[in-house]
């Protein structure tokens, strides 16, 4: 199934979407991670901020599925995944941001102040919150601040977050 480099590097992707490590991509893997940010950052599920947190992870797995889930069955496989990457998003990474951008402003809404900026370290405190590795997770939040100013906002997080699903060959 995973014949190129490229697909390796995308294949590797798909564990972080993967939240609980049953071997497949479903809803639950988004309302999850929405769950655990919020109880990070210990923001209520019922208030606004943790309901766009919700409605933002309801959002991205609807359009995830809706480009990954070929067989319709509301789980995205490893293959299905892979497969939409290759040939649905590779050369359209501003689709994936647009389908990542309400969760993506909701998360930093909910970890940080809520004028649209997360401190570089409560992004990686966030990006823990997702699986990824305390050292890795404080260089990729210090890579992600490209002004300087000690922040991450929407205009810096979303567009990484399509090139790191969109990788390169």
């Amino acid at each position: 199934m995973v014949n190129s480099e490229y697909e390796r590097r995308i294949a590797a992707r798909f564990t972080t979407f993967d939240q609980d490590g049953n071997g497949h991509i479903d809803r639950s893997d988004f309302s999850g991670a929405a769950k655990a940010l919020l109880a990070e950052f210990g923001v209520a599920a019922r208030s606004d901020r943790g309901q766009a947190l919700y409605g933002g992870a309801e959002a991205l797995w609807q359009g995830l599925a809706g480009i990954a889930d070929r067989d319709g069955d509301q789980r995205i496989t490893r293959e299905e995944f892979v497969t939409a990457a290759v040939k649905r998003l590779r050369d359209k990474p501003d689709r994936f941001a647009e389908i990542a951008r309400p969760f993506l402003h909701a998360a930093l809404a909910v970890a940080g102040p809520g004028d649209g900026t997360v401190t570089v370290a409560d992004t990686a405190r966030a990006l823990t919150v997702f699986g990824v590795p305390g050292d890795v997770a404080r260089s990729v939040a210090a890579a992600l601040d490209t002004d300087g100013d000690g922040t991450v906002g929407e205009t810096e997080i979303v567009p990484a977050f399509a090139r790191w699903f969109t990788v390169p060959e």
